[in-house]
């Protein structure tokens, strides 16, 4: 059964699961779909066309689904799609999709966003990612799974980050980053592969894999791209495949400090 304050506005066609539970002087629009389990706290807003999924944890002044800082936005349909078992610290800010973007935001499921985090129109995280606070993410950016963002920094829009991949408190991140790698500064550039979280999640012979890689694209002073394709037929690991696939793909650039000989 919901436990839902009567100081709470809810307004007629709002969708509320089991076992919800709504503070007061939250605000729920007409269109919103919330799962089952999900706990929002006092004063947290959902607007719009928002699903959130189930047993999130959506705290005190989140505001979730309120139109796009987009100068463009003309008052489309368009959505905000959160996952499952994600926590929303205080005073964060979700925006929706816009026509331009293909009309949706999506957020996975299993990851955490601290205070004040803003997740521009268009995002789309994977899982298990960790937002520190006051991490900004502009419209279109592209966050795998098990990536981190320190606090204080902001993404530049279209920006593509990739699985495992962590960028430090303080950066300003303006190209794309690669599958588990590091990167810092203002402007951030790579600075190695993210051990520490591929010590948790991959075997051995995988990180080596990539070490041996990581030397090879961006140590030899040999181009990026080519030495990338080189290893995607040279190489049968599945790690160094989405390392190189990655980096051929990119439309931003990869932001490294390059070797000369």
């Amino acid at each position: 059964m919901s436990k839902i304050s009567p100081q709470a506005i809810i307004e007629a066609g709002a969708v509320i699961g089991n076992d919800v539970e709504i503070g007061p002087f939250c605000f729920i629009s007409s269109e919103a779909t919330i799962g089952d389990g999900t706990t929002i706290a006092q004063g947290a807003c959902i607007y719009g066309k928002t699903t959130i999924g189930k047993h999130n944890e959506i705290f005190s002044y989140a505001v979730l689904g309120s139109i796009p800082q987009d100068l463009k936005f003309g008052g489309e349909d368009v959505e905000l799609i959160i996952g499952d078992h994600n926590k929303i610290r205080e005073f964060t800010l979700f925006n929706p999709g816009t026509k331009g973007g293909g009309g949706k935001t999506i957020i996975g499921s299993h990851n955490l966003f601290m205070g004040y985090v803003h997740i521009g129109h268009d995002v789309v995280i994977g899982n298990h990612c960790i937002l520190a606070n006051a991490a900004t993410l502009a419209g279109h950016v592209e966050m795998g799974d098990y990536a981190v963002i320190g606090g204080m920094t902001p993404i530049h829009q279209f920006v593509k980050i990739g699985d495992f991949a962590m960028i430090a408190g303080a950066s300003a991140l303006s190209q794309d980053v690669p599958p588990y790698c590091m990167a810092e500064g203002n402007r951030a550039v790579i600075r190695g592969l993210n051990l520490t979280g591929l010590r948790r999640h991959s075997e051995r012979n995988d990180i080596d894999a990539l070490k041996s890689a990581y030397r090879d694209l961006f140590e030899s002073g040999q181009p990026l791209k080519e030495t990338a394709a080189e290893l995607v037929e040279s190489s049968d690991n599945h790690y160094v495949h989405n390392l190189c696939n990655f980096i051929l793909k990119t439309k931003r650039g990869i932001p490294f400090e390059r070797k000369t000989a």
